[in-house]
């Protein structure tokens, strides 16, 4: 009898799970689908396929608190605690097309935050370097990215306006925390040819997501794209 019940009770479980994987799935997809429409809505050129891809194969609701599938692939933002939070999907989506990212490449991230936009870049290129300054958010995103098979994405916990010299140069480089100047440090190891996508700006206002192309040693060229909100960029007390 006793058996009986817990055989019961496992397959009760494995139900429910199903149930879950195949809401997150559907979630997943609609979340794409918006994406799609989001861009068009704002004038941007399609988002590309193969990033497109990337992000519904993420399972982003490994990346946030609780894990729920209707909270994670709503298209918003999502407090991941320390005061952080995971960019609303069409953000991440639209920061990574306009990196122009490619297989061989090798990217900077600032501001690993849950791990989420690295587990996408980790799709598209050869290696992603990424750092966070906040430690606790560090360590979560370092066992979960490492649980879920990213092995082409490392971990540092530091102050990002320094870059990370030694995993450079770069092809791209994506900032997800807000500040009112491009880092020097981050231009020097950009590639030329490389781009650099980031949000400028007041912390306390909108601010303009911006791309920064790296056309020859010393010479650069940005753009805006469209308005955004992004948390503050947190530089070290050291």
């Amino acid at each position: 009898m006793i058996k009986k019940l817990l055989l019961l009770a496992l397959i009760a479980v494995a139900r429910e799970a199903m149930a879950e994987d195949t809401q997150c799935v559907r979630e997943s997809a609609a979340m794409v689908e918006t994406i799609r429409g989001y861009a068009r809505l704002l004038g941007q050129q399609s988002i590309s396929e193969s990033v497109l891809k990337a992000v519904g194969q993420t399972e982003r609701h490994r990346f946030i608190p609780a894990g729920s599938c209707s909270v994670a692939y709503a298209d918003m933002p999502v407090p991941i605690g320390q005061g952080q939070t995971i960019s609303q999907p069409f953000i991440v989506a639209l920061m990574t097309h306009l990196a122009e990212v490619r297989l061989d490449h090798a990217v900077l991230e600032v501001g690993t935050g849950s791990g989420y936009q690295a587990a996408i870049l980790a799709r598209l290129v050869r290696k992603v370097c990424t750092i966070e300054i906040v430690p606790a958010l560090g360590e979560v995103a370092t066992k979960v990215l490492a649980d879920l098979g990213y092995e082409n994405v490392s971990v540092k916990v530091g102050d990002g306006y320094h870059g990370w010299p030694e995993c450079g140069p770069f092809d791209a480089i994506i900032v997800t925390a807000a500040l009112g100047h491009v880092p020097p440090p981050l231009i020097d190891q950009l590639k030329v040819g490389g781009r650099l996508v980031m949000p400028v700006g007041s912390t306390y206002a909108t601010q303009q997501l911006t791309v920064l192309e790296k056309i020859a040693p010393g010479e650069t060229k940005m753009r805006a794209v469209i308005p955004v909100r992004f948390v503050p960029f947190t530089r070290s007390q050291n």
